[in-house]
């Protein structure tokens, strides 16, 4: 993913509080992924206007970890899901 990319959810995909489970899923239409903290904590940056650079660089502040880590990992799990069809990404 580019620093420039700009990762959406697509229409019927959303983040979703299973408040039975008490964790984070991401639902689309017959499908559901669990999320873990770090899934979670990436996807609710994603708001469809800001790029991977801005996202990647607003994790690292705030988890005070190495930007380069964070893009690395972000990239990966965010790619997995773009290949899946669970996320977008626009120019």
């Amino acid at each position: 993913m580019r620093e420039t990319d700009i990762p959406v959810l697509p229409r019927g995909v959303r983040l979703h509080h299973d408040t039975v489970r008490d964790t984070w899923v991401l639902l689309a239409p017959e499908r559901a992924v669990t999320l873990d903290a770090v899934g979670h904590a990436i996807l609710s940056e994603v708001d469809g206007t800001r790029s991977f650079g801005e996202i990647t660089n607003t994790l690292a502040a705030r988890y005070d970890a190495p930007v380069d880590q964070i893009r690395k990992d972000s990239a990966g799990f965010l790619g997995a899901l773009r290949t899946r069809l669970y996320l977008d990404v626009t120019e």
